[in-house]
């Protein structure tokens, strides 16, 4: 009786550990267990710059193409924010996040995503923040920035906050991001993407926006006179473009096919035509972690003070 109890037990152990070792396998995409393989869907994480029905319609010929090489299928999700973007990719409900640098270092920190593939622009890897303000105004340098009323896209932009609050800090002996928005400015404002930080400026909303260089040229054709009526007075240093970045469940040999089937837009004049029209991307390159250090130590000097709620 004895035996056959055990003879029992073990048959049991052997059924729950095969079924455990089976979902291991099948990986389904919801923030699964490390090591997973393919999820049954592949979905793309992005954050507008401009209106979100139109990113969604535009990335769809993407996401088929995608779907259609990898073998699965591929949707393409439009979240509010970066930070939306990088909880998604941490929950497992993103699994590819075209995230600018400093959204990947909070990503790669929080949740070890992983950076696989960076943008080209205008043939460079790396581009600069500006400061905007009205051509009408007195501001001239950023000294004269003081008092003034700052509009940046979000806390989690890499051009729009990360670099401008850093150099600002640093040229200013300013110590927090609080003192930054609060006392050297005399307010500040989040207006959540580049193009309406630039267009809070140009309503006479903000005296200065902080940007990506040049984002004037993203309004020009609802604002034809953007380019007289708002003026560049400086720049931060250069700074790594942005990412397609991966979540670590993600089995390295299929991020491998992954990497492969963006990498051969570039010869896919259809493919690069809608990177363009997203964000602007010329061409596609492979990237690495130590590319986006630099944005990990400017970050340190002020994570602290940073609220990404």
């Amino acid at each position: 009786m004895k035996k056959f109890l055990l003879l029992t037990v073990a048959a049991l152990l052997l059924t729950v550990l095969a079924a455990c070792g089976g979902s291991d396998d099948e990986g389904n995409g919801d923030g699964g267990e490390e090591g997973s393989e393919r999820p049954d869907e592949l979905v793309m994480g992005f954050v507008p710059s401009q209106e979100s029905d139109t990113i969604a319609e535009t990335v769809e010929p993407l996401a088929d193409r995608l779907g259609e090489e990898l073998g699965i299928e591929v949707s393409g999700q439009v979240m509010t924010n970066y930070n939306a973007l990088i909880e998604g990719m941490g929950a497992g409900q993103i699994h590819i996040g075209f995230v600018p640098a400093f959204g990947y270092v909070l990503a790669n920190q929080e949740y070890d995503v992983e950076v696989i593939l960076k943008s080209i622009r205008y043939g460079s890897s790396t581009y600069k923040a500006q400061y905007v303000v009205r051509s009408d105004s007195d501001i001239e340098e950023l000294a004269d920035l003081e008092g003034k009323v700052w509009a940046f896209p979000d806390q989690t932009s890499t051009s729009g906050f990360l670099f401008p609050a850093s150099q600002l800090m640093e040229k200013f002996d300013i110590e927090s991001t609080e003192a930054l928005q609060t006392e050297f400015f005399s307010n500040s404002t989040q207006a959540g993407g580049h193009d309406t930080a630039a267009i809070a400026v140009y309503e006479g909303d903000a005296d200065v926006a902080t940007t990506f260089d040049d984002a004037r040229g993203e309004l020009e054709e609802e604002y034809p006179d953007v380019m007289d009526k708002l003026k560049v007075i400086g720049y931060t240093d250069e700074i790594p473009n942005d990412t397609i970045s991966v979540i670590p469940e993600l089995e390295d040999e299929f991020v491998q096919e992954i990497k492969d089937v963006f990498l051969s837009f570039n010869d896919d004049e259809e493919m690069i035509e809608i990177m363009n029209e997203v964000y602007n991307w010329d061409a596609i390159d492979e990237a690495e972690h130590s590319e986006y250090k630099v944005v990990e130590e400017t970050y340190k000097k002020f994570q602290d003070d940073i609220s990404l709620d």
